[in-house]
């Protein structure tokens, strides 16, 4: 199906999930959801770089907070609309990828995500030493209490941002995997050296791959501090959402835009259910446990086993 066609029907089945949560008229849909769709778009946008071309990143909190904090940083001087607070963070975060994937990108495999990991680390302590967005002290921001042009709580208007930043996502996804820039990355995943022989600027899809990822992850990241109202290092940069990004695209499978979509929708349904009925302190032994019955069962996640099936 071409992109022309998918859209509609992507922006269809939104159309039909909103409503449907709108339907309901139950405040906690809207929050539980708002993480489900912000899991969907990190492990989309991990997999632009993790699972299609096979560079492994750690680090997801780093370009997530940045969206997050330079929310915070404009809260603070002039608060403006949220969407154009995610454009800004997506900016921000793809620079910072261009960047990060120049200076690391030469670097392959776990020497790669060693190197996104310091990354994260790096961030992190600048903020935490920077006062203006609260230092380790955090940083309270006050949210409207109505929703503009939909009506109804601030969190629906959140999250109908988010889902918007979904379908923007999968289109994104799809029309890498199915283009010359997916089969690009594909020749980098499966031997780098040979698609470097052959002529593939792997160098620059690389860096393309950053870019888009990085920019991704800060757009999830920007709305943050308006959802949760309170934003520190520990929660800004926590270990759950590196933990996640990688989880996800892994339990879903790798190889095709929907897989990180499916890996999201389950780990993250099932970690709001585990956070009301038993605890949030059991969500990462959780996705621990379903990622190792993925790998022994299933080690190319549920794309590849239902593939596996069909042949």
């Amino acid at each position: 199906m071409r992109t022309a066609r998918f859209l509609p029907l992507i922006l269809l089945v939104a159309a039909l999930v909103f409503g449907v949560a709108r339907a309901i008229d139950n405040s906690y849909v809207f929050f539980a959801g708002y993480v489900v769709l912000q899991y969907i778009v990190l492990a989309i946008a991990w997999n632009i770089l993790g699972g299609y071309t096979g560079y492994v990143n750690f680090g997801t909190p780093a370009f997530l907070a940045i969206g997050a904090y330079a929310s915070v940083a404009l809260y603070k001087i002039v608060p403006l609309p949220i969407p154009l607070l995610m454009l800004i963070g997506g900016v921000l975060s793809g620079i910072v990828g261009l960047g990060t994937g120049y200076l690391t990108l030469r670097l392959r495999g776990a020497f790669f995500s060693i190197a996104t990991l310091a990354l994260s680390v790096v961030v992190q302590t600048l903020v935490t030493n920077w006062d203006f967005v609260g230092g380790s002290r955090g940083a309270y921001i006050i949210r409207p209490m109505a929703a503009p042009l939909i009506g109804g709580g601030y969190i629906d208007y959140l999250c109908l941002l988010m889902l918007l930043l979904v379908v923007l996502s999968v289109v994104i996804a799809r029309a890498i995997e199915h283009s010359k820039l997916g089969y690009g990355f594909a020749t980098i995943r499966d031997d780098e050296a040979a698609a470097e022989a052959s002529g593939v600027p792997t160098l620059r899809l690389k860096l393309m791959a950053t870019t888009l990822s990085g920019a991704l992850m800060g757009m999830a990241g920007a709305p943050l501090p308006y959802y949760v109202t309170y934003l520190d290092p520990a929660s800004g940069f926590s270990l759950t959402y590196a933990v996640n990004a990688i989880a996800m695209p892994l339990i879903g499978g790798t190889a095709s835009w929907i897989g990180p979509i499916l890996g999201a929708v389950i780990l993250g349904t099932v970690q709001q259910l585990v956070t009301v009925t038993i605890s949030s302190a059991a969500n990462l032994l959780i996705v621990g446990l379903i990622l190792v019955g993925f790998v022994i069962v299933a080690p190319n996640g549920i794309v590849g086993l239902v593939r596996g099936w069909r042949r």
